[in-house]
């Protein structure tokens, strides 16, 4: 079954805040690791790594979304029916 046109902005907002959630509990999940290894081993630095997995962890979500992104509209760069404006100087 399509997805309904009526629809599609519902879709790609959706889409978009998925992002921005996962970059939140990214992070969030970063600290609780980097909380947890601190209150297990009393090594303050455990936490500071938790956040930096975390971090680097929203910076991966937001580089796969990137791609996803820029896949999508080259392959619509390349689509013939808007051919006529890419040959255009």
């Amino acid at each position: 079954m399509e997805s309904d046109p009526k629809f599609k902005k519902v879709i790609e907002g959706a889409d978009a805040l998925s992002l921005g959630i996962s970059i939140v509990v990214a992070i969030l999940i970063g600290i609780g690791i980097g909380y947890g290894l601190k209150k297990l081993t009393g090594l303050t630095w455990l936490f500071w790594l938790g956040v930096a997995w975390g971090v680097g962890g929203a910076i991966l979500n937001v580089y796969k979304a990137y791609k996803k992104t820029k896949k999508s509209l080259d392959e619509l760069a390349n689509d013939p029916k808007y051919r006529i404006f890419k040959d255009k100087p």
